[in-house]
């Protein structure tokens, strides 16, 4: 049997913390709980169990031979009611990078991927019914609901 889990939040090995937290405070709503020059702990006022945390790369904490920042490889999620605002809002206003353009998946989400602080992509996302073959790959009671 395995431990009750108490929580669950990923924390970003960057090469600038600072910079890191201000991103993720100014265009995604975070607000920090414990701030550090070596470590930021983040959190979402409106989803209080939203938790993101940037930790300096080359932190003693971290095990030697591990300490280098998150190159690319690394997708956060954020699902949101209206993508295409936020790619307005994002893309648009804020003049974030783009990685994938704005699209509908017939997985069922519609989507696009700015790139954040150390190559880190981020995947604003808002769920939409599945099609095709996708629609049949869901788990009972997990699909996409129009």
């Amino acid at each position: 049997m395995t431990a009750a889990l108490k929580g669950f939040y990923p924390v970003i090995a960057t090469g600038d913390v600072a910079a890191a937290h201000d991103f993720y405070a100014r265009h995604f709503g975070f607000e920090a709980t414990f701030a550090a020059d070596w470590y930021v702990s983040l959190y979402r006022p409106d989803a209080p169990h939203y938790e993101l945390a940037l930790l300096d790369a080359d932190h003693p904490t971290v095990p030697e031979g591990h300490r280098t920042p998150v190159r690319g490889g690394l997708i956060l999620n954020f699902e949101v009611d209206d993508v295409d605002e936020e790619h307005r809002r994002l893309v648009g206003e804020a003049g974030l990078t783009e990685l994938l353009p704005l699209r509908t998946e017939e997985f069922g989400q519609r989507h696009f991927i700015v790139e954040g602080p150390d190559g880190v992509m981020v995947d604003v996302i808002t769920v939409v019914p599945a099609t095709g073959e996708h629609a049949d790959q869901y788990t009972a009671g997990h699909a996409p609901q129009e």
